[in-house]
């Protein structure tokens, strides 16, 4: 097993010194000799592009030239040229070098040192080369402003062959700083559209080419776009107060070319959940409650045809459905000579009728109930009575709309076992009856709100 494990060691060991060759350097004290090959560039030996340089040379035959040692030198106003050691090449047969280190519109000086086991030879004639500008981006550029919420710009294609894409960038006016919001892949598309922007908002843009070997221009011309604005605010709403089960909400007319709808929000207090319960194409609104004194809050927007909504969390207006009549009070209520006499007072102007509710019962298994409609004045008449029977009634005021007070206090009168004869024969119950149809309010439960088109 040890010895499997010692034979293990020594395989990844030479794998890895293998892979790991040293390159081939300058000696600090190098011996020079004459003998050795001096490198000459080519006629055509040196093409500049802006990322890279490449260097041609001619061939030599010496045997004993192991390589080529590279020198270069960037030229400044802050560097000096001095000798630089910059690269190897360790085959005497090559006659190319590319170096891709290299920036746009720079100056480079190179010279060569061919080198055996040895020693080195004398360096070649310096060759200044510079490399290429860097290329500018499209030489048109344009936008297109007052769309909702994005921006849309366009460009004319590269006319250089190399560029791959385009890096589109982006700045406000409150900063200077540039951030890349999208990479349009393929020369010759040349369209982007910002999205998710804020409303009426100017934002600044500007594109990069770039290039397959990943090489970036300078940058195109700015351009601004504003994005379109929210629809105005809806401040001029009323609610009614004064209708009966109902509140009718209504508003200025919308002001904006574009226009699509109004949104109408409800909520039950004026800081609370505001839910959407209609849409509508006029400036009013009829909200049927079916509950008197009720209250609402309401808010109004205006929606454009590109759904831009107005704001519309800053004003509410409070409507109210009618408040019920007041109780009439009963003033008395009696049995007289086989006849019910009630009478009351009204104490509310709005009262144009009355409804009486009149519950007979006999026993625990019989009883009915009867509602007499349309009494005008303040006296009711029972004469449909019967012996050892108890008559329940209610008194309720009716206003014009048909809103019902609520009821006065019951009364309870009970016959004696036998009834008189009625000496009022030419007395009838005061007014039409409905049997079996009970008024009392039984309360409103509201429906789920579902948001309403009518237009």
């Amino acid at each position: 097993m040890k010895l499997w494990t010692q034979i293990t060691l020594l395989v990844v060991s030479l794998l890895i010194l293998s892979g790991c060759v040293a390159k081939v350097t300058p000696k600090q004290e190098a011996i020079i000799d004459d003998t050795l090959p001096i490198i000459k560039l080519t006629k055509n030996g040196t093409i500049a592009d802006m990322n890279a340089i490449a260097l041609e040379w001619g061939s030599f035959d010496d045997q004993r030239v192991k390589g080529i040692y590279i020198y270069r030198v960037a030229l400044s106003e802050k560097t000096k040229p001095k000798d630089e050691y910059y690269d190897t090449v360790d085959n005497r047969f090559a006659t190319h070098y590319l170096d891709n280190d290299v920036t746009p519109s720079s100056k480079y000086n190179y010279y060569f040192k061919t080198f055996s086991d040895e020693a080195e030879s004398r360096r070649s004639t310096i060759t200044t080369i510079e490399s290429l500008p860097l290329m500018g981006s499209t030489t048109w550029i344009h936008s297109i402003s007052n769309m909702p919420r994005s921006a849309k710009i366009i460009w004319r294609p590269h006319t250089n062959q190399k560029v791959e894409k385009y890096s589109v960038q982006r700045r406000t006016l409150e900063s200077k700083d540039w951030i890349n919001v999208a990479i349009v892949k393929g020369r010759l598309n040349v369209e982007y559209i910002d999205k998710n922007l804020k409303d009426e908002f100017t934002y600044i843009y500007r594109v990069r080419s770039v290039t397959f070997d990943g090489l970036t221009s300078n940058p195109s011309q700015e351009v601004n776009i504003i994005t379109k604005a929210l629809p105005n605010e809806l401040i001029n709403i009323q609610a009614t107060t004064d209708l009966a089960k109902k509140i009718e909400i209504t508003w200025e007319k919308a002001s904006i070319q574009d226009f699509s709808h109004f949104n109408i929000y409800r909520s039950s207090g004026v800081a609370g959940t505001y839910k959407l319960i209609a849409k509508r194409s006029k400036n009013f609104y009829l909200d049927t409650i079916k509950k008197d004194a009720k209250q609402y809050f309401y808010r109004v927007s205006t929606v454009d045809k590109d759904g831009l909504e107005s704001i519309h969390n800053n004003y509410s207006i409070q409507g109210t459905t009618i408040v019920k009549p007041k109780t009439p009070s009963v003033v008395e209520a009696r049995l007289v000579d086989g006849i019910i006499k009630i009478s009351w007072h009204n104490s509310d102007a709005r009262v144009v009728s009355y409804i009486i509710q009149k519950k007979s019962k006999k026993n625990f298994f019989e009883s009915t109930i009867e509602d007499f409609h349309n009494i005008t004045g303040t006296e009711f008449i029972d004469t449909e009575i019967k012996a050892d029977t108890a008559y329940y009634y209610k008194i309720y005021g009716v206003d014009k709309s048909g809103v019902m007070s609520n009821p006065s206090i019951e009364v309870e009168i009970k016959t004696l076992k036998e009834l008189p004869a009625q000496t009022y024969k030419n007395i009838k119950t005061s007014t039409p009856k409905v049997k079996n149809a009970p008024i009392e309010d039984i309360g409103y439960k509201e429906d789920v709100i579902t948001p309403v088109l009518d237009f």
